[in-house]
């Protein structure tokens, strides 16, 4: 007879042991993710400019000082008007996108949406370069400036918000149950009214959650933007590093988290209406 046959406890006590083993890799694995934003909100209030343990002191000056910087209100805003210009323009593109790949019998269909998603498989820098030089040819052709402009900053940050919003949309669509669809086309609905009473209701979830994850992909985006701003018109991440070239104090741990802390709310607020959980 087996050990496992003469005590009746020992699967009890391995499938435990086993359950005690993933709940302590999944603590740990979220340890690891949390910490670094953890530490960066931790710094932000730290007195001293150079980061020491344990802090001398708390304190509010370094919000006070990111909030007296020209350069991060001036990115703030450019940053700002980038995200919302490049949301309101890809996310409507890539749904499009979406729904003729999943929706349309189109010869090829495999490689276009690999190709649509292939700006989130190319390292950020490298998109950024390849678009400075795609730039300046253009600006030879057109004899006019495009590089440090905000509609240049824009056109670049589409490139990210079309990717997000094909993959979100795609998946949305491939959970639809369209006998809702059906029933409305075979009563008569027109196939654009089917669409907007039926379709885009339903996909809604999709479409919320491509917003949202465009929207912070593009404001957040440091690399892209690297090469492609100028005076004027810098965005939020590149004064940051901007500013690390010259002082290492906590300021920047202040910004930081009040980007987290931006983010963390249109999350929470957008999860209360959809569930990210869902699509994501």
């Amino acid at each position: 007879m087996s050990a496992a046959t003469l005590s009746p406890a020992g699967p009890g006590l391995s499938a435990r042991l086993g359950r005690l083993a993933v709940l302590a890799a999944v603590i740990l694995a979220y340890a690891i993710v949390f910490a670094p934003i953890v530490m960066v909100i931790v710094t932000s209030f730290f007195d001293q400019e150079i980061v020491t343990f344990p802090p001398e002191g708390l304190t509010w000056r370094w919000y006070l000082n990111a909030w007296a910087q020209r350069d991060f209100a001036r990115g703030f805003l450019t940053s700002l008007q980038i995200a919302l210009a490049a949301t309101a323009i890809g996310v409507p593109l890539g749904t499009a996108a979406a729904l003729a790949l999943v929706r349309a019998n189109i010869p090829g269909r495999g490689a276009i949406n690999t190709f649509l998603l292939a700006p989130l498989a190319v390292p950020a820098i490298v998109a950024g370069s390849a678009l400075y030089m795609f730039y300046l040819r253009a600006e030879d052709w057109l004899d006019m400036d495009i590089k440090a402009t905000l509609g240049g900053l824009v056109a670049a940050n589409v490139l990210i918000t079309i990717p997000w919003t094909v993959r979100l949309v795609t998946a949305s669509l491939a959970g639809l149950d369209r006998s809702a669809e059906e029933a409305a086309a075979n009563l008569g609905a027109r196939p654009f009214t089917v669409f907007r009473r039926i379709t885009l209701p339903m996909l809604r979830p999709g479409i919320v959650a491509a917003s949202l994850f465009s929207f912070v992909a593009s404001f957040e985006n440091l690399e892209l933007n690297l090469l492609l701003v100028g005076p004027g018109r810098t965005t939020l991440p590149v004064a940051m590093l901007s500013y690390l070239e010259f002082r290492m104090d906590p300021t920047l741990a202040a910004v930081a988290t009040a980007q987290i802390l931006m983010v963390t709310i249109l999350m929470l607020v957008t999860d209360r209406f959809v569930k990210l959980s869902r699509i994501v």
